[in-house]
């Protein structure tokens, strides 16, 4: 475990909330292909009604995860993840100090 600056951690909360609406994001898109396949004939309405349910309860344990009650101590493992994810990328880390990058950078590996 290392020390994360104030610096690196407003940076980290930045991301955190980047990820999170891109999450929000991807989670809207697949109800909106579901809903699209509904409304071509694809399926039915019991499916569809299913799919959609599942697809947002899948999504919503994943997020409450990665998210709830989430702290300072965390913030790296999460923007590592983040960045596993492709939610962000190596460049949304050059204002952090070369440490903290270099670790999340070895985290992320870790996670794909």
């Amino acid at each position: 475990m290392f020390e994360v600056s104030k610096q690196d951690k407003k940076i980290c909360r930045m991301l955190i909330e980047r990820g999170l609406q891109l999450e929000y994001v991807r989670s809207l898109v697949n109800v909106e292909d579901i809903v699209r396949q509904w409304r071509s004939g694809k399926l039915s309405n019991r499916d569809a009604y299913m799919n959609m349910f599942n697809a947002v309860k899948r999504n919503d344990k994943h997020i409450a995860r990665r998210y709830d009650g989430l702290g300072g101590s965390r913030y790296p493992y999460v923007v590592a993840a983040l960045l596993a994810d492709g939610l962000i990328t190596e460049a949304d880390l050059a204002e952090m100090q070369p440490r903290t990058r270099e670790a999340i950078m070895i985290m992320a590996t870790g996670y794909q």
